[in-house]
Parts: structure tokens; sequence; C-alpha cells
């Protein structure tokens, strides 16, 4: 007599009990995302120039990011907003990133872009508004970079979860996941930064988990206390925007660190860091 069991509709590759232990997703450098070294992500929203990002690249890296990350595709909501450099700010985001000794996180909009991202980054960041993009999650997938991605604006944990799912099933597990704050009713800060959502996630899936303050608060004064109280919380590392003049930014000024701010955030870190068993990244030699 045959028998016959119904397999739950939902996550099998990322859930937390799928493997023994959870998972540390390493970029080509010797960057990593879940291990003791926490993983500083730093950089502008968008590459304006090759003198802007040479000189953010030098900074950050400076005062300890092991990531550079910057936008050379960009969606935004106004067609008429700054889009990005495309193919000529990866090459400048590349040309910093190997200058001051950075891997390179940026953002892919479309399948047609994944391999000319892939030939520039260590690793590929899709956006809270494709993270149900399904084409682009299986394309991203298969190129077997490691992927960062984001939570939707208005994403459940299971939706999220299952977006992961997808890119799981083409094999490639160095997948990170990137809170960035959630829709709310209440407009006094941009976005509701879900820091719950990070033990959460450390007991539903083997995912490392970062976090972005930045876009979840949109206010740079927020961003300092929020990346303290994300890694208190257990955040495998951090996503934050910095920029030289964030004033005469072309997208997202208002939640992007100065340098000096940067500088402060990095000099308190460490020891949040250590009361959780971390530690930041070294300052790279290359700076």
């Amino acid at each position: 007599m045959e028998e016959y069991f119904a397999v739950p509709q939902s996550y099998k590759l990322v859930r937390r009990d799928a493997r023994p232990e959870r998972s540390v997703v390493a970029l080509r450098n010797g960057v990593t995302f879940g291990g003791a070294t926490l993983a500083v992500c730093a950089g502008p929203c968008s590459v304006e120039s090759r003198e802007q990002i040479d000189r953010t690249a030098a900074e950050v890296a400076k005062r300890g990011a092991n990531v550079l990350r910057g936008g050379a595709y960009k969606p935004r909501t106004s067609p008429y907003s700054f889009q990005g450099l495309g193919r000529e700010g990866l090459k400048m985001l590349r040309e910093a990133a190997d200058r001051h000794g950075l891997a390179v996180v940026t953002e892919v909009l479309d399948v047609r872009e994944v391999e000319q991202v892939v030939a520039h980054a260590e690793m590929l960041q899709i956006g809270a508004r494709n993270m149900q993009n399904v084409s682009l999650l299986r394309e991203a997938g298969a190129s077997g970079a490691p992927i960062l991605l984001k939570r939707g604006p208005s994403a459940t944990v299971d939706e999220w979860l299952m977006a992961a799912e997808y890119i799981l099933l083409t094999g490639n597990d160095r997948v990170v996941l990137c809170e960035r704050g959630v829709r709310s009713f209440d407009s006094a800060t941009r976005n509701v930064l879900d820091l719950a959502v990070i033990p959460l996630l450390h007991e539903r899936t083997h995912l490392p988990v970062i976090v972005d303050p930045s876009h979840g608060t949109g206010i740079a004064r927020l961003v300092e206390p929020m990346s303290c109280a994300g890694v208190a919380a257990g955040a495998d590392g951090l996503l934050v925007e910095v920029h030289p003049d964030p004033e005469n930014a072309a997208s997202d000024g208002a939640q992007s660190l100065t340098f000096a701010e940067f500088a402060s955030l990095m000099e308190r870190l460490p020891r949040i860091a250590a009361s959780v068993g971390r530690h930041l990244p070294a300052a790279s030699l290359a700076a």
C-alpha cells in the first residue's frame, strides 16, 4: 500500500533546522557575514563621481568598514530623480574599492544586468522593491554570487523568507537578509526599523541578518543609536549610508552620515559588539 504525505507549502531550505549550524556567507576577499567579525558595509546611496566614491571609500576603510556600498543603478520613486551612472558607476565603485582594500555590494535591478554587476561586485543586492521579483531572484541566484536580500517595505517575515527560498532553490545558499524598515502609519521616521526581527530570524533561519538603519529611519542623527541597537540585538552586520557632503547628495542625503558621524559610530560600536561576543573588522591597510 502506497502512502502519501502532504508537504507544507513553506520554506524548506532557509529554515533554521535545515542545517546543523548557522550559515556564514563569505565574500571572495575574505569578508564574512555571520561569523564573529561584523560586516560593515558603508558608502553613498548613489555613486555620483569618481572623486566622491574614492573619498568615501578611503574614509570608511580607514574607520574599519570592510565593504563599500553604492548604487550604480537606482530604483527611484520618481522617474525624474537621479537614476545612477549605470556601467560607469560600477567601474568607479570597483576602482575605489580595489584602491582601498574593500569588497563591493551594489544593487541589481534587472535580469539583463546580473552578469554585468557580478563582474564588478563581490555581492549583489536585491532591493526592497524587488524582494518578490521572482525572475530576478532566480537569475541572481543562478549567478552563484552572494546575495544581500532586503526586506520589502510591506513584507511579512514569512514572505521575506520565501523570497530567500527562491534563491536557495537555484543551488546558491550564500544569502544574507537585510532588515531596512517597514512602512507605518507614522511619518515621524521614514520607516519603522524592526529590530525584534533580528532574534526572531535567528530562530527561524540559518541565514545571516544585517541591519540598514539609514533606510530604517531616514534621519542621519538616528543612524548611530539604531546601529548600536541592531548590533546589541544580534545583527551580523550593518549597511550604512555615508557621503562626503550629505546636503548636496544626489539621493538620500537626509539619512547619510558625514565622515565625522561615521567615525563617531565606529568608535562607539566596538564596546557594543564586545558585549555580545562580536568584534569589528580591522581598518584597511590600503586606506
